[in-house]
C-alpha cells in the first residue's frame, strides 16, 4: 500500500517562543534549528516572526546561513505581514526564502481587527505575493482565525480559498487560533475543504485549550490534511500548541495509511534540550516524554510484566530511547522491588526482600519519594541493622534549635530494661543530643566511643530528596568501627547511626 506522505512543520522557535516569559538566545535558536532537522528530521521549521526586533534578526540570519551551507534553505520558514512590503524586506535582508503570511480567516477578524472589506484584504495579499514571487521567495499563507471562520462566517473564507486558486501560494495553512475545535469540527470542516479544493495543500496547526490538540491532528491526518504544525513538549501560547512528540507517536500507531520521517528515538534528547533551554518544565506525566509515562508504580503492575508483560502498551520507551522504570514506594510491593534488584545485579534472600520491602513502604507512608539509586542504601541499611541485637533503644528526643540561643537536646534511652533521660546543650543539634547521651552512660558509669569521621552523602545519581546516608566512625581502646543510618533527615540519620553504635558496644 502506497502511503501517504505527511510534512512535519515545527514551530517550536516562533510559536513556541510565544510562551509566556520564554526567549530563546540566538545560539539557542540555531542549536535546536539544527537538531530539529538534523536529528528529528522535521521537514519545514518556522523559526521566527519578521520585524520582532534586531536580535531576532541576527539569530534567524545565523539559522539562515547555516541552512544555506547545508541545502535547507527551503525548510526554513518566517511568519510575515501584510505590511506594503516591510516583511519582504526584512527576509531578503536575512536570505531567507519562504514565507508564511499571516492573514485573516474570520470575517469578524477582518472586520473588527483590519476594518476592512474582503476585497481590500485580497488586493493586498495578491500584491504582497506578487512581489514575494518577484524575490523568488516560496509563498505559503495563513487564515489566521480559519476555525471560528468555518464556524461563523463559511461563505467569507470559501470566497479566500477561491480568490487563493488565482495565487502563486504553494501551502494554505489553517490553524484554530484559539484552540477551540472539538474532533467532529475539525472532521466535518477540513472533509469539506478537501472535497471542494483537491489540489490544494492545507497544513492543519491545533492549539490546545481544550486539550483536544492531538485528537483533533487525528482527525485532520484522517480528512486528509498534507501537513502539520506541532511544537515540542506543547509550547506555545495559553495552553500551547498540538505536541509533536504525542502527535508522532499516534501516527506510527494509528495511521499506517500515512508517513513520516521523525525519527522517534530522538525525540526524548531533543525535547530535554528544549526543556532545558526554555527553562519551560515538561510535566512529569506528559505522554511520550514525560518522566513518569514509562514509570510503573503499582506492584500488580510489575508482577503483570514478570508473567507476559501484561501492562506493556504499543508506546514501549525504548522506541523514544528511554527505558522502563519500577518506581518505589508504598504501591510498590515486592515485584517492583525484585525488577530493580535485578536491574543492579543484586540477588536477596526472601527473608531480606521482605524486609526491604517493609523499610520502602515505610518511607512512601512519609510521602517520600525512593530512586532505584537509593536502593543499595536501604538494602545496606537493612542488612547492618542484622549485625547486632537491638537491645539499647532511643525512645525518644526532643531537638530545639532557635535563634541567639544554643541549640539542645533532650533524649529518653532505654538501657537493659531502665529509660534514663537527660538533656544538654551543644555547638549543633547532634552536638547537643551526643553530649545528652553522653551523661546518660556517665549515670550508667560507661564510656561512650570517641567519634573520629562523620560524613553524609545521598545516592549519586538521586533525583530525590527522599534519603541521605550518615556514615559515623567510631574509635573504642580495641578498635574502630563504622555504623550507618539512613532517613530523609540529616539528623535524624546520624541518630540512627548512633543507635546502632550503643547496640554494637553493648556487646
Amino acid at each position: 500500500m502506497n502511503k501517504r506522505p505527511i510534512e512535519i512543520m515545527d514551530t517550536t522557535l516562533r510559536d513556541g517562543e510565544q510562551t509566556s516569559g520564554i526567549s530563546f538566545s540566538a545560539s539557542e535558536k540555531l542549536t535546536i534549528a539544527r537538531l530539529l532537522i538534523e536529528e528529528l528530521k522535521v521537514d519545514r521549521i518556522e523559526v521566527a516572526s519578521a520585524r520582532v526586533s534586531e536580535g531576532e534578526f541576527d539569530a534567524v540570519k545565523s539559522i539562515i546561513d547555516w541552512a544555506k551551507a547545508n541545502g535547507y534553505i527551503d525548510q526554513v520558514e518566517i511568519l510575515t505581514f501584510v505590511d506594503g512590503g516591510k516583511s519582504i524586506q526584512w527576509m531578503k535582508n536575512t536570505g531567507a526564502k519562504v514565507q508564511n503570511l499571516l492573514t485573516k480567516g474570520s470575517l469578524n477578524h477582518l472586520t473588527y481587527q483590519l476594518k476592512k472589506t474582503p476585497e481590500q484584504h485580497f488586493t493586498e495579499i495578491a500584491n504582497t505575493f506578487s512581489q514575494a514571487k518577484e524575490e523568488g521567495f516560496i509563498n505559503n499563507i495563513y487564515l489566521e482565525d480559519w476555525s471560528n471562520g468555518m464556524r461563523n462566517s463559511p461563505e467569507y473564507v470559501y470566497q479566500f480559498l477561491d480568490f487563493l486558486t488565482t495565487q502563486p501560494v504553494k501551502r494554505i495553512l489553517l490553524p484554530d487560533t484559539l484552540g477551540v475545535l472539538i474532533p467532529s469540527e475539525t472532521s466535518e470542516y477540513l472533509t469539506s475543504l478537501r472535497t471542494k479544493y483537491p489540489d490544494f495543500h492545507f497544513d492543519f496547526h491545533a492549539h490546545n485549550d481544550y486539550d483536544l490538540g492531538v485528537a483533533n491532528v487525528l482527525e485532520s491526518l484522517k480528512a486528509g490534511v498534507n501537513g502539520l504544525h506541532l511544537t515540542m513538549n506543547g509550547m506555545g501560547e495559553r495552553a500551547g500548541n498540538a505536541p509533536l512528540a504525542s502527535v508522532v507517536a499516534v501516527i506510527n500507531d494509528y495511521l499506517p495509511e500515512v508517513s513520516i520521517n521523525i525519527k522517534e528515538a530522538a525525540l526524548y534528547k531533543v525535547s530535554k534540550l528544549v526543556e532545558t533551554f526554555s527553562g519551560f518544565k515538561i510535566p512529569a506525566n506528559k505522554p511520550v516524554v514525560g518522566e513518569n509515562v514509562f514509570t510503573q508504580t503499582a506492584g500488580i503492575h510489575a508482577d503483570g510484566d514478570n508473567k507476559h508483560n501484561l501492562y506493556f502498551n504499543d508506546l514501549m520507551p525504548e522506541r523514544f530511547g528511554r527505558k522502563r522504570k519500577y518506581a518505589l514506594g508504598k504501591t510498590s510491593g515486592k515485584a517492583n522491588i525484585e525488577k530493580n534488584l535485578q536491574e543492579l545485579g543484586v540477588k536477596l534472600s526472601p527473608e531480606d526482600v521482605k524486609k526491604v520491602t517493609q523499610r520502602i513502604i515505610k518511607l512512601g507512608d512519609k510521602k517520600e519519594v525512593v530512586t532505584q539509586e537509593d536502593l543499595p542504601y536501604i538494602i545496606s541499611d537493612v542488612l547492618d541493622s542484622k549485625s547486632y541485637e537491638d537491645t539499647v533503644k532511643i525512645k525518644s528526643y526532643v531537638l530545639n534549635h532557635a535563634r541567639g540561643l544554643k541549640p539542645s537536646a533532650t533524649v529518653a534511652i532505654k538501657i537493659e530494661d531502665e529509660t534514663i533521660e537527660e538533656h544538654a546543650q551543644g555547638d549543633g543539634q547532634y552536638d547537643a543530643f551526643m553530649k545528652a547521651l553522653g551523661k546518660v552512660y556517665k549515670k550508667k558509669k560507661k564510656t561512650l566511643p570517641i567519634l573520629i569521621d562523620y560524613a553524609v552523602r545521598i545516592p549519586p545519581g538521586s533525583t530525590s530528596d527522599a534519603l541521605c546516608e550518615t556514615i559515623i566512625t567510631w574509635k573504642t581502646e580495641e578498635k574502630e568501627f563504622v555504623t550507618r543510618g539512613l532517613n530523609s533527615d540529616q539528623t535524624v540519620s546520624a541518630i540512627k547511626a548512633t543507635e546502632k553504635m550503643l547496640n554494637i558496644i553493648e556487646l
